[in-house]
């Protein structure tokens, strides 16, 4: 057992002067956040009628480090008030989170689930009774396994499930919800369908993944269409991407038009589409046997005019010249101030992320960009004294921020920042081991909540209010 957390008006004061940038810095209407999703944290994974999923059928196979007991995610189905609280006193503007699909849709296709929508229901209100504004990502990969067991996404017809699911989540949902994302990061869910992570074998799958790639750009933009007939007219519904960039970032030598073929597959083969243009067959050879999935009209169900697109950024995809293939990649990329990969292997390079904003700012899908994840995965664990001394991860924070604002003073439209994540959870095939929270859970000490250094940080800057020591000591024990 570790001793009290120093006081936290000390560790706010030690990081809150180092910092060339203020809140203000970026504006009044600049929205503060932090993130989660679903299956990371909520636990509950069979109460209240809610049906497995295909991560929770991970955990039960042992594919999740960790296994089973992954299934209780951070037990926050349970402690709603506690950690709502801890949010509030953090200083954000926002809350995202998102819906657990067969936890309010059944298997998939509904009925829908009034006790396990509840939930929504209270952490919506939650968020409003704290002046805390609730963005909701509708989908972040919890595939209900009675669809997968249909073929899940390799199956066309589950396009049309999706956005079902999509249209009813707003209709209950969008008289306090102003602003949606249909869909968080396709490009991991491809990866999944690569990779056969829900597959009784695992194995490579390239076409199975091109089927999955091209369903969900159908799928995103059928569900958004749907969304958009049944939401207030003020209600904004984005997408969140991940924008990551081969590096070195040139345009021209050796291996530029590779790096290209790159970008293109991880970025533009979900951007085009949204924009009306097609996949980029020209620059990313690789994407035409797509072709075999793609029927006439297909082109124009992909498209869908965004309200803003959800930048999530970790790091670069480093490459190296070789013969014959263009480029491959390498382990890590020289960064200005450091060679640091996070827990999960992502090499850091902050001027990426500037990088991705400027390549990507005139694209026509690109109307509007919000940081919807930025976060460092790390092994971090309590000192003596009980504080988490996280000042990597509060370096990574300075730095990308950093960058944010170079962007915005260039006049790129990016006028929003979520933190990933809120707290540790589980983090999909990693499981507990990789811990990117700013604020500590306990798992052999009934999921006990401990604020890091990190979490001080961010509520100096944000400006947050104290949080009362009965309050801290209260979200240590867990209650």
């Amino acid at each position: 057992m570790t001793r009290s957390v120093d006081d936290p008006r000390r560790v706010e004061k030690s990081h809150q002067f180092d910092l060339p940038f203020t809140r203000d810095d970026f504006g009044p209407e600049f929205t503060w956040g932090v993130a989660s999703a679903a299956f990371q944290v909520e636990g509950a994974w069979d109460e209240d009628g809610k049906r497995p999923s295909v991560w929770d059928e991970a955990c039960l196979r042992g594919r999740v480090r960790g296994g089973r007991a992954c299934l209780d995610g951070i037990d926050a189905y349970h402690r709603l008030d506690q950690d709502l609280d801890l949010l509030s006193a953090l200083g954000i503007g926002a809350y995202r989170f998102s819906i657990n699909w067969p936890r309010v849709f059944g298997d998939g296709r509904g009925p829908w689930n009034p006790a396990g929508a509840s939930y929504y229901d209270r952490l919506i209100d939650g968020c409003l009774a704290r002046g805390i504004e609730p963005w909701v990502t509708v989908h972040h990969w919890d595939m209900p396994m009675a669809l997968e067991r249909e073929g899940g996404w390799l199956r066309r017809a589950t396009v049309d499930d999706f956005a079902t699911f999509a249209a009813e989540v707003a209709r209950h949902y969008g008289d306090r919800v102003k602003h949606w994302m249909v869909m968080n990061e396709p490009l991991s869910i491809v990866g999944h369908a690569f990779l056969g992570v829900h597959r009784r074998r695992s194995g490579l799958y390239p076409m199975a993944a091109l089927a999955t790639l091209h369903h969900l750009n159908l799928a995103c933009a059928e569900g958004a269409r749907r969304m958009r007939e049944v939401l207030p007219q003020d209600a904004k519904i984005g997408v969140t991407h991940v924008f990551t960039l081969a590096w070195p970032y040139d345009r021209v030598g050796r291996g530029a038009r590779a790096r290209r073929a790159i970008d293109a597959l991880l970025v533009d083969a979900f951007l085009d589409p949204a924009a009306g243009l097609g996949y980029p067959f020209a620059i990313c050879p690789p994407l035409r046997p797509i072709r075999r999935f793609v029927v006439d009209g297909d082109e124009e169900l992909a498209r869908f005019d965004y309200d803003f697109v959800g930048v999530q950024y970790y790091g670069p995809v480093p490459t190296r010249p070789a013969r014959l293939v263009g480029v491959l990649p390498r382990a890590t990329v020289p960064s200005a101030e450091a060679r640091v990969r996070s827990g999960v292997g992502v090499p850091v390079d902050p001027d990426g992320l500037l990088e991705v904003l400027r390549r990507y700012r005139s694209h026509p899908a690109c109307r509007r960009f919000v940081i919807t994840e930025s976060g460092f995965g790390m092994n971090d664990r309590p000192g003596e004294d009980g504080r988490i001394r996280d000042d990597i991860r509060i370096w990574y924070a300075r730095t990308h921020l950093e960058r944010v604002l170079a962007a915005k003073r260039e006049g790129i439209p990016v006028d929003g920042f979520f933190q990933w994540s809120w707290a540790d959870n589980v983090e999909w095939l990693f499981g507990r081991s990789v811990r990117f929270g700013l604020v500590y859970i306990d798992y052999e000490d009934d999921f006990r909540r401990i604020p890091k250094d990190s979490y001080y940080w961010f509520r100096a800057f944000l400006g947050g209010e104290t949080v009362a020591s009965a309050t801290v000591s209260e979200a240590r024990r867990g209650r």
